[in-house]
C-alpha cells in the first residue's frame, strides 16, 4: 500500500464505516469516499485534511445507513453517487426506509448506477477493480486495492451480512464470499463495513458461518 493512504471513520449511530482511499497518480493523488453513511460535515472536514480532491463517490450497497449523507455531500462536492443498478430500488426508498427504523429521513442522492465488474473506477489514472458480491443486498459490490478490499456488509471479523432484509439471500451471499473474496490472497485486509479489519485467511479457515 506504499503512497496509498484508507482512512476508516465509523459515523452515525449504527458506526458503519466510511472510507477515504487516497490513490497517488502521476499527476498528483485523488480520493474516493466510499459509503458515505452518516455526518456530512466530519467526513467533508476529513477528506479536506487529506489533501487530495475527491474524484468519486461510491457505494458498496444502498441501505440507509451507507447513503444517508450522500446527499448532503453532494451539496458540497458536486458528484453523483455511484451504484450498482441493482441496488437503485433500495436508494431511492431512502426517507421511507429511514422512518420505519425510527431515523429522520434523509434525501435521496443523484445516483449514476455504473458499478459492475465490467466497469473498474478510473482514480488518479488508476484502475480500481468493482467486483459484484450481491448477497446481503442484490446490488452489493466491493473495492479491490493493492493488500486490501472494501466488502461492504458482505464479510465481517466472525460474522457475514445479514440476509434478512429485502432482497436478501444466505445461499447467494455465500456463494460471493467463497467465490469472490475467499479467492484472494489470504494476507488481504478485509475492511468490513462494521467493525474491525480482517483478513481473508482469517475468515476462511475460521469464519463460523461461511469458512472451509
Amino acid at each position: 500500500m506504499a503512497d496509498w493512504m484508507i482512512r476508516v471513520t465509523p459515523v452515525g449511530p449504527l458506526q458503519m464505516n466510511s472510507v477515504l482511499v487516497t490513490v497517488p497518480g502521476p499527476d498528483g493523488p485523488a480520493s474516493m469516499l466510499i459509503d458515505p453513511g452518516e455526518e456530512p460535515e466530519r467526513l467533508l472536514q476529513i477528506a479536506h485534511e487529506a489533501g487530495a480532491p475527491v474524484v468519486a463517490m461510491v457505494a458498496t450497497h444502498g441501505h440507509f445507513d451507507h447513503v444517508g449523507a450522500a446527499a448532503a455531500i453532494q451539496q458540497e462536492l458536486q458528484l453523483p453517487l455511484l451504484c450498482h443498478a441493482d441496488d437503485l430500488p433500495l436508494i431511492h426508498a431512502l426517507p421511507e426506509t429511514m422512518r420505519a427504523y425510527g431515523f429522520p429521513p434523509a434525501q435521496v442522492p443523484r445516483c449514476e448506477a455504473v458499478l459492475s465488474d465490467d466497469h473498474p473506477l478510473v482514480v488518479a489514472g488508476q484502475e480500481i477493480p468493482v467486483r459484484h458480491v450481491p448477497g446481503h443486498s442484490p446490488g452489493h459490490v466491493m473495492f479491490l486495492f493493492p493488500g486490501r478490499v472494501v466488502a461492504g456488509d458482505c464479510l465481517f471479523k466472525g460474522s457475514i451480512g445479514r440476509t434478512d432484509l429485502p432482497g436478501g439471500s444466505f445461499a447467494v451471499l455465500e456463494k460471493s464470499i467463497r467465490e469472490r473474496i475467499y479467492t484472494l490472497p489470504d494476507e488481504t485486509v478485509v475492511i468490513c463495513g462494521h467493525g474491525p479489519d480482517t483478513t481473508v485467511g482469517e475468515e476462511r479457515t475460521g469464519n463460523p458461518f461461511v469458512r472451509d
